[in-house]
């Protein structure tokens, strides 16, 4: 019996049914990020041994050409730069360690490329992480009013109840001075994880609902992040808003409704003490001088100058992927304590500075070239693919906007999300709807 044209749709297989179910595990599961990890690398090799087997049997592949190619070289552009960092860095073992597994991340993109890759799979996962956003958003609502989150609440008790340890020691639990999420109290990435999925809830409720239903959500979702106090997220979450107010009800309008949200902004910052010191950390950069500059950006000023005497060490491949703590003190030797104390930095905590002190310039040119094919299939996509793509567009924008401050790319934690968010842009825009047949 004849068989189709490889590069055109067919009825789902196992990997086909089930990637969005390994897409929406992987995220539900952040909160736990060992489990997510083995999540990760699990669907990894499920996907990997579905892709070969169906290739040895001749089988029509579950991606288009397209897509497929365009998921392989955002992963190049990820990976290269650690692999070639590798030659000469501080720590070798390090490096190569990370640049190894780091190929688990191909066959992991070609699974989520491949969860979006139909209208029925793609409406499964974003309709999931909608869910998910809208359900950590309504969890840190009430964490805000009864200080406790149910959600990690609950996996710290199934834990406790699985292994007799808890998520995270009441001392340090003590010492969070900011909203926590489901990440909980020793884990304070809640505020950049739910700005960068803002997207995935914002653009489907505008959507439906118009300008309403977006205002709401926004200020659901602006609320939780002012009180997660991470400024970083702010900057992401304020350019969720901008372009997704703008494209719903333009700039006149959203300006009004900006006006507004500053005045409940500056309300939080009146009442909640962990408001109010983050706004006044950040006045103190009209203060003058490196010290007040450096005292707002929560000592970020010495860690991008140890940045900057890391590029001019080693300019061409850098000192290393995950190289920065050791290439740390000698960059800062002799300049007394940090704003935080004695513990070295352990990233440069700015996306182009951290490209640049542990991948080099070499590393700079590839994240750069993948960048331009990402924009490239963009620009030339027909406007329903743009359409469709839309949400996994903006949260990698936002993700990666160089104007801003990071968490570490090359972490395993963060690292996975922006591979995701890839993955899914790559595999939205460029997936093949028409239910073609020869």
């Amino acid at each position: 019996m004849p068989t189709l044209p490889a590069d055109l749709p067919v009825p789902d297989d196992r990997a086909g049914r089930w990637a969005p179910w390994w897409v929406l595990a992987f995220v539900a599961l952040w909160p736990l990020p060992g489990v997510a990890e083995s999540v990760l690398v699990l669907g990894a090799l499920y996907a990997a041994g579905r892709m070969l087997l169906r290739r040895l049997r001749r089988q029509p592949r579950l991606l288009s050409p397209a897509a497929w190619a365009l998921t392989s070289i955002l992963f190049l552009g990820y990976w290269l730069p650690q692999a070639l960092s590798a030659f000469g860095a501080v720590d070798p073992a390090v490096a190569w360690g990370k640049a190894a597994g780091g190929l688990r991340y191909l066959p992991f993109m070609w699974l989520v490329a491949i969860a979006v890759a139909t209208p029925q799979r793609r409406s499964r996962v974003l309709g999931g992480l909608a869910i998910i956003t809208a359900a950590w958003t309504l969890d840190a609502l009430v964490q805000a009013v009864a200080g406790t989150s149910p959600w990690f609440w609950s996996l710290d008790h199934l834990k406790q109840l699985a292994g007799g340890h808890t998520l995270c020691p009441a001392a340090e639990a003590a010492a969070a001075d900011r909203l926590s999420g489901v990440l909980g109290p020793c884990n304070l990435k809640f505020g950049q994880v739910l700005a960068s999925l803002s997207p995935f809830l914002l653009l489907p409720v505008a959507q439906r609902w118009g300008a309403w239903g977006w205002a709401l959500v926004a200020a659901a979702l602006g609320a939780v992040l002012l009180l997660a106090g991470s400024r970083a997220s702010w900057i992401t979450f304020a350019l969720v808003l901008a372009y997704s107010g703008v494209r719903l009800m333009g700039w006149k309008r959203l300006v009004l409704l900006a006006l507004a949200g500053v005045a409940g902004a500056s309300v939080l910052a009146a009442t909640v003490p962990q408001v109010r010191e983050r706004v006044a950390r950040t006045a103190m950069a009209l203060q003058g001088g490196p010290q007040g500059m450096d005292e707002a950006l929560s000592g970020r000023g010495r860690i991008w100058s140890a940045a900057g005497c890391m590029i001019q060490e080693h300019p061409i491949n850098g000192v290393g992927a995950r190289g920065f703590r050791d290439a740390y003190p000698a960059c800062v030797a002799g300049q007394g304590p940090a704003v935080w104390g004695e513990a070295p930095a352990l990233h440069a905590h700015q996306i182009v500075l951290e490209i640049l002190a542990e991948t080099g310039i070499i590393g700079l040119l590839l994240w750069l070239a993948a960048a331009a094919q990402a924009w490239r299939a963009w620009r030339y996509a027909p406007p329903q693919a743009r359409e469709r793509a839309r949400p996994a567009m903006l949260a990698l924008a936002v993700h990666v906007f160089p104007l801003n401050t990071h968490l570490a790319f090359y972490s395993t934690f963060w690292g996975g999300v922006t591979v995701l968010l890839a993955a899914l842009y790559a595999g939205s825009l460029l997936a093949r709807d028409e239910a073609h047949r020869p």
